[in-house]
């Protein structure tokens, strides 16, 4: 038996995120904000059973990710039996759902970390208020920015979305996204989430004006009741301490009543793993790649 595969809908994002609630454990990738924005880069596609949501990527090569809803209640054995094709490799699979599995399929499973898509957890409490000598150079930063500019934040509205959007194009002339495939692509699902901001319930957002122009955005949503995800950030090249203080001002005034922050993966990339442990993870969302023997 094969499972029909379709686009993902807008339509149905309640019926998804009842599902992912579901999950054990609620990684970024599959929110279904962060399904939406990549949905054209990767070739997204879900295929929905009575307990489950399977996800699979046509870009740059065919692969499953994992399936969301409750994994503990599936006869995982009888499953693959229905379904074979599915006992595939699969990636970005929750380390809870990876041991789970290779409890059932021991000797008849492979599984490796992927540490390039590892999940960046971080204390909501630490990030808002940067105490101590750990974040002494952020904190500076952010005073500095206080001083030197006639700023204000706000949350991000529908009337500020335009603004939202010219500061992504000035940011994508600057790095030059035409020539970087990843921010290429970033740029794309950006522009996507922007364009649909009003049908998107859950998602949330946050700016900072300098003397009315836009200087930096961020993109979030609340993936659970203790849990809030940050998905794209962008700031101004003209502005110091710009994204020291978007994060800051946003987490204040989103996160008070939130215990953790996800701020997604490094993707490998130098740079960005540099200013992801800057602000000192408390622990990882640890993802896995699967495979079966035999099957």
């Amino acid at each position: 038996m094969t499972m029909e595969f379709t686009s993902i809908d807008l339509a149905d994002q309640t019926s998804y995120q009842a599902r992912l609630a579901r999950c054990p454990m609620i990684t970024s990738d599959y929110s279904f904000l962060n399904l939406w924005a990549w949905e054209p880069a990767y070739g997204l596609e879900w295929a929905w059973t009575d307990n489950l949501v399977w996800l699979r990527q046509s870009r740059p090569s065919p692969v499953f990710w994992a399936p969301v809803g409750d994994w503990e209640m599936v006869d995982w054995e009888k499953f693959f039996k229905q379904f074979p094709s599915l006992k595939s490799d699969i990636i970005r699979v929750p380390e809870a759902l990876a041991h789970f599995w290779k409890k059932i399929f021991t000797d008849g499973m492979l599984i490796s970390e992927d540490r390039n898509q590892f999940d960046y957890i971080y204390k909501a409490e630490e990030l808002i208020h940067l105490k101590g000598n750990r974040y002494h150079k952020k904190k500076n930063l952010v005073r500095q920015f206080e001083k030197l500019y006639n700023y204000e934040y706000m949350p991000m509205t529908p009337d500020l979305v335009d603004k939202a959007k010219a500061l992504q194009k000035e940011w994508c002339v600057w790095r030059n996204c035409d020539s970087d495939e990843q921010l290429a692509a970033e740029n794309k699902a950006i522009a996507r989430v922007l364009a649909q901001w009003e049908k998107l319930p859950g998602v949330m957002g946050g700016c900072l004006l300098v003397d009315g122009q836009m200087a930096a955005y961020t993109i979030g949503e609340q993936i659970s009741a203790d849990t809030l995800i940050v998905h794209f950030e962008k700031g101004g090249a003209d502005f110091k301490g710009v994204y020291q203080v978007i994060n800051q001002k946003f987490l204040n005034h989103a996160a008070q009543n939130i215990d953790w922050v996800n701020r997604e993966q490094d993707l490998g990339d130098e740079g960005l793993r540099k200013s992801k442990e800057s602000y000192h993870p408390a622990l990882f969302l640890k993802k896995f790649r699967v495979g079966f023997c035999g099957r």
